[in-house]
């Protein structure tokens, strides 16, 4: 199994901890959150990670080679020039797999019961979890289960390739940071260069390829994104 881990991110809202870290090596329980889940993945059998890197990215390469790679493969993805963003980031990252499985691709700052194997196992094409939590910004599915569109409900923007996007009956549903990505979707990225959201890579052939969704009811998900936050994420990991 392949997985790529997202840990580029300059951590910002977890400053000033990130002043002198990647927010991948925050600390939650004792653990780098690079570690918990690096071992998560193992746990299901996960044999080869890519992880990019950017902020203070030598710590992490580091802290990885001082553990022999957690006794698997584990490659990086240079990004210390430039972020990438999600899309550009997975882009060049994919290419380091020496296969074409699919990819499970995780945020480094989401903690999770997610049933991770379930999800990649079970998608037939490149799959995003989902839940039904409250936010602003919702991808919008079809009946069935189709990506068709995204929305901001606080501004009312609409991003689809679809031009009645509005009038087309459709569930907006919150995006987890996880999903899992076919490689046979890597040409069609061939015209986008540099930075890029995945988002919105993917809301531009939705109407062409099979984008779909994962829904959990009983999907626990943390963004260990800010200070007070890591105090939950050491009581989550415990539950």
């Amino acid at each position: 199994m392949n997985a790529l881990i997202f840990a580029a991110g300059l951590g910002t809202r977890l400053k000033p901890l990130t002043d002198t870290m990647p927010k991948a090596m925050v600390p939650v329980g004792g653990k780098p959150l690079v570690q918990i889940l690096i071992e998560r993945l193992k746990g299901i059998g996960v044999t080869d990670i890519v992880i990019n890197v950017h902020h203070f990215a030598q710590q992490i390469i580091d802290f990885v080679r001082a553990n022999n790679s957690f006794g698997i493969n584990i490659q990086f993805s240079d990004e210390i020039d430039m972020l990438l963003e999600t899309g550009g980031g997975l882009k060049k990252a994919a290419r380091l797999f020496s296969d074409d499985q699919p990819i499970l691709v995780h945020n480094v700052d989401i903690l999770s019961n997610a049933d991770l194997l379930s999800l990649y196992n079970n998608a037939t094409a490149t799959t995003l979890l989902v839940s039904d939590r409250k936010t602003q910004r919702y991808l919008l599915f079809d009946d069935t289960d189709r990506l068709v569109g995204w929305t901001n409900i606080a501004t009312g923007e609409f991003k689809s390739p679809y031009p009645d996007i509005k009038e087309r009956p459709a569930r907006g549903l919150a995006f987890s940071g996880i999903q899992v990505f076919h490689p046979s979707l890597l040409p069609l990225m061939d015209s986008w260069q540099g930075k890029f959201s995945i988002i919105d890579f993917y809301l531009s052939i939705c109407d062409k390829v099979e984008i779909r969704c994962h829904f959990d009811p009983r999907l626990q998900l943390l963004d260990v994104g800010k200070l007070d936050t890591i105090a939950k994420a050491e009581e989550f990991l415990n539950l």
